[in-house]
């Protein structure tokens, strides 16, 4: 959206009922044919906006779309999500992401959140689909980090915190964390990451965090197998939810833990994953590239590998893998 637009539609708001083309012209420096034409523009956004040749203009309905205005109206930090791209539809935020990142300065876009509506080719972890249709929350977060190479993982650990925390704190829902990258609301998933480096020896680069929430989505419009393994925030409330506040407060707790890791506190970050965890202290099986076993899952260290003690008393650490309980 033009700032144009912007400035239009935060008149609507602050007005808070009927607003004439010439008052909104006069405030806009405009004329009141362009004015017509933002208008038509905003009602393409999304926005429904009422209009009468006696009132002039009312907005009665947001757009519901995670445009920037719509985040920045909530947020509440002092980097992530300042800058921020905004797509309709991409088959992927981590594309546009690499594309930004390796064609810019880092450092300058650290804290750019790319947001997309929908993803037509998302992917997780070990190059699985990701189901990305409209009305979740698709992003990834260009981070530029200053932590030691092998303390990394932790960007993960910490976005699953943040997840979790915000939404605890946003919809009173019990998230809970899944090792490595996964958040579930009871037995079902609901979130997941993907963290993206790109280094050269100890040197970062940069830092790609792609993060997947089904938010407002009707879990019938999945395919069978996913209804059975997937929940959304729509589902466990039974309503709708205004997705740009609590994107709002997502980047919020994300930049409040990220902090953390970069003053190295990393026990405080370990210390929320703990207490969030439904993966310890139960027994698990694991898949790594090279092997398969089972045990109990009694801890996770500081680089984020999970500790399992194996049925004959060893204790094993596992960088990756894919984790489930039989």
């Amino acid at each position: 959206m033009k700032e144009s637009l912007y400035r239009t539609i935060r008149l609507l708001e602050e007005a808070g009922g009927p607003v004439s083309g010439e008052v909104l012209a006069e405030r806009l420096g405009v004329t009141r044919a362009a004015v017509w034409k933002q208008i038509q523009e905003l009602r393409e956004q999304g926005y429904g906006i009422l209009a009468s040749q006696k009132d002039g203009y009312t907005l009665v309905q947001s757009s519901g779309r995670l445009l920037p205005y719509e985040v920045k109206k909530h947020l509440k930090t002092r980097v992530i999500g300042r800058q921020i791209t905004y797509l309709p539809t991409t088959p992927s935020t981590n594309d546009v992401a690499r594309w930004l990142a390796a064609g810019g300065d880092p450092a300058m876009l650290h804290g750019t959140v790319v947001i997309a509506e929908e993803q037509t080719g998302g992917v997780g972890r070990l190059k699985r689909a990701w189901v990305s249709p409209e009305g979740g929350v698709w992003i990834t977060i260009i981070l530029k980090p200053t932590l030691p190479i092998d303390h990394v993982f932790m960007i993960t650990m910490a976005g699953a915190v943040a997840i979790a925390r915000a939404i605890r704190r946003e919809f009173d829902l019990g998230a809970m964390i899944k090792w490595p990258n996964d958040i579930y609301i009871g037995d079902k998933k609901v979130a997941g990451l993907l963290l993206e480096l790109a280094a050269e020896a100890d040197t970062i680069h940069y830092c790609l965090l792609g993060i997947g929430i089904d938010v407002n989505i009707d879990p019938s419009e999945l395919s069978p197998g996913l209804q059975r393994a997937v929940t959304t925030i729509q589902a466990e409330l039974e309503h709708e939810v205004d997705r740009a506040k609590f994107l709002a407060r997502l980047l919020r707790e994300f930049e409040r833990h990220y902090d953390l890791l970069e003053s190295q506190e990393y026990d405080a970050i370990l210390r929320e994953w703990r207490s969030m965890s439904c993966t310890l202290d139960q027994h698990v099986h694991v898949n790594t590239l090279t092997k398969s076993f089972q045990g109990e899952a009694i801890d996770i260290d500081e680089y984020g590998a999970l500790l399992i003690r194996k049925e004959n008393g060893r204790v094993e650490r596992v960088i990756a893998g894919d984790l489930s309980h039989p």
